[in-house]
């Protein structure tokens, strides 16, 4: 997959104002998770600005691509990202957890145009993704299902019944995406309960495998480009990223897994931010 110089500027700078819009809202906030949303930003910027088929002017369309976030708890990135596709009004970000409010803490179908479904507990979100990409073959649908799923969801038994099930019936409308950042709440997640080796086991249940750096927009693009030419399996991608991405004292630190930044803490994140935000030219990229 090649993209120009230009467009990989362009979907790094989006990305960064996405990770000043999660810094600004957790702060706003007082809650919430900072590490796993600073690290998907690029993720979901590839999503949102090139690879979905989706209209912010018609969130139902029939044809649009199904995206299901599993591991709910990073929905400020999720949130960030609507806002900026066109979804709801830039200023409700910093609405997030309020009374009231439509960004709940966790992601809430009934309350938001864009969200396919309900997230809070972890493990879920395979198996719906799944029962919609099986009902989309039968429908012999164009529309294809993502779902995003936290490595240490991984530990959840529920979601390899789900792994099961997508081999068995040859879900290659369905492509899933691991958010393998290697921390959860308690620690990092081969000291709380080693998940290697990943790749294998998904491939020992009928899944084609993909790692990639989950940074790299030519990467994060071309995989899931990869994704649609396979028609005997479902795909998953195991996307490699830095908790806390962008902000250096935040970055490979469990400790900011659940926790939002203060007052100063989040002066000093989005200097940061913008200090980068100055340097992304055509032809710079990771």
């Amino acid at each position: 997959m090649s993209l120009s110089a230009q467009k990989i500027a362009e979907l790094e700078a989006k990305a960064t104002f996405i990770r000043e819009d999660i810094i600004t809202m957790l702060y706003q906030a007082g809650s919430g998770h900072s590490a796993g949303p600073l690290g998907m930003a690029d993720i979901f910027t590839a999503l949102y600005f090139h690879i979905l088929r989706h209209n912010c002017k018609n969130p139902q369309w029939q044809d649009r691509d199904r995206l299901v976030l599993s591991n709910g708890h990073i929905c400020p990135v999720l949130y960030a990202t609507l806002a900026h596709a066109g979804y709801f009004p830039h200023h409700e970000l910093l609405t997030l957890r309020k009374l009231g409010s439509r960004l709940q803490g966790h992601p809430h179908r009934g309350s938001l145009l864009g969200l396919e479904t309900t997230s809070g507990p972890l493990g879920l979100g395979l198996s719906q993704s799944s029962g919609m990409a099986l009902a989309g073959l039968r429908d012999e649908a164009k529309w294809r299902v993502v779902c995003l799923m936290s490595d240490a969801e991984q530990d959840c038994g529920n979601v390899w019944e789900a792994v099961l099930f997508a081999g068995k019936y040859k879900l290659h409308n369905l492509t899933a995406l691991i958010d393998r950042n290697n921390i959860q709440i308690d620690g990092f997640t081969e000291d709380v309960m080693p998940l290697e080796p990943l790749k294998e086991k998904y491939e020992a249940f009928g899944w084609h495998v993909l790692e990639i750096d989950g940074h790299n927009f030519e990467a994060i693009i071309g995989s899931f480009e990869e994704a649609k030419a396979i028609f005997e399996k479902p795909t998953l991608i195991i996307a490699h990223t830095i908790p806390g991405k962008g902000v250096d004292f935040m970055e490979n630190d469990f400790q900011w897994h659940g926790k939002p930044p203060d007052k100063e803490e989040a002066r000093k994140a989005l200097k940061e931010l913008r200090s980068l935000q100055g340097k992304i030219q055509p032809g710079h990229h990771d």
